[in-house]
C-alpha cells in the first residue's frame, strides 16, 4: 500500500513506469470518441498490463480521488481510475451504499469512459453488479443513446447477469442494439449474445432466426462462434 493513496500518487508512479517507446503502441489501443482519433486524449506510455496492479494498489482511494483520475487527458490515468472502481466493485466486502455510489459516479461521469476497454473493465461490476437486485431502466436508455460507449455500457453490464443465469436483459438490449452501426458495439452486442447463449441456447437460437438475415456481420459471427459448425454456416447464409 502506498504511503499517499490519491490521485497526485498514482499519476507520479505511472509515470515513472511510462516510456516513450510505448506510445504508439498503447495508442493503438484507444479509439476515442467514437471517431477513431485521440482527440484531447494523450498517451502517457505505459502498457496497460502495467496500469491493472498500479491500480490495485489504490483500491483505497477516495471516490473523489478516482474522479479526479477520470478528469485526466491521459488514457491511462483514467484506465487507472475504471480498474480502482472495478477493484471496488469486486470486493465482497464493499457495502452497498458504496457500490451505489461506483455505479453513480460511472454514470455522471462517462463522458470521460470514453474508449471499449474503459468500459469493459467495469462495466460488469461496477454497473452490472449493482443492478442484479435493482431496476435496470437505465441499460435501456444507454442502449438508445447517441454515445458508442454508452451503448456499449448497456450491453456489457448485463455480463453480471448472464453469470447468475439471467439472459432476458442481454437478449432484449441486443434487440435495440442488433442494426448498430458502430464495430464496437456490434462486436460487444454479438460476444455477449455468445454468452448468453451459452446459459440458453435455445433463446440464442430463436433470436438469430429472427435476427440473422438482417443484422450485421460482425455481430451475426461473433454471435454464433459456439455454435457447430452447421449452424454457424446455416445463419451465415442466412445472412448472405
Amino acid at each position: 500500500m502506498p504511503e499517499q493513496v490519491t490521485a497526485e500518487e498514482f499519476i507520479r508512479q505511472l509515470r515513472a513506469i511510462g516510456s516513450p517507446d510505448e506510445i504508439e503502441k498503447v495508442g493503438r489501443f484507444f479509439r476515442g470518441d467514437g471517431e477513431g482519433t485521440l482527440s484531447d486524449n494523450k498517451i502517457m506510455g505505459v502498457s496497460i498490463g502495467k496500469v491493472f496492479p498500479a491500480a490495485k494498489k489504490f483500491a483505497s482511494a477516495s471516490l473523489s480521488d478516482i474522479e479526479r483520475l477520470l478528469e485526466s487527458p491521459y488514457y491511462e490515468v483514467r484506465m487507472g481510475a475504471v480498474s480502482i472502481m472495478d477493484f471496488k466493485a469486486r470486493d465482497n466486502s464493499t457495502t452497498p451504499a458504496h457500490r451505489k455510489e461506483l455505479f453513480d459516479l460511472y454514470l455522471r461521469r462517462h463522458d470521460r469512459i470514453n474508449n471499449w476497454d474503459l468500459v469493459d473493465r467495469a462495466a460488469p461490476h461496477v454497473v452490472g453488479r449493482y443492478l442484479l437486485d435493482q431496476p435496470r431502466d437505465v441499460l435501456y436508455e444507454l442502449a438508445r443513446s447517441m454515445n458508442p460507449w454508452e451503448r456499449r455500457t448497456a450491453i456489457v453490464s448485463t455480463y453480471a447477469f448472464i453469470r447468475s443465469g439471467d439472459v432476458d436483459d442481454t437478449f432484449r438490449i441486443a434487440e435495440i442494439l442488433i442494426n448498430d452501426e458502430h464495430d464496437l458495439v456490434q462486436k460487444a452486442t454479438g460476444s455477449w449474445l455468445r454468452e448468453a447463449g451459452k446459459k440458453n441456447q435455445e433463446m440464442l437460437l430463436q433470436f438469430l432466426e429472427k435476427h440473422a438475415v438482417t443484422m450485421p456481420r460482425t455481430t451475426l459471427r461473433y454471435a454464433t462462434e459456439k455454435l457447430d459448425k452447421d449452424a454457424r454456416t446455416r445463419f451465415m447464409k442466412m445472412r448472405r
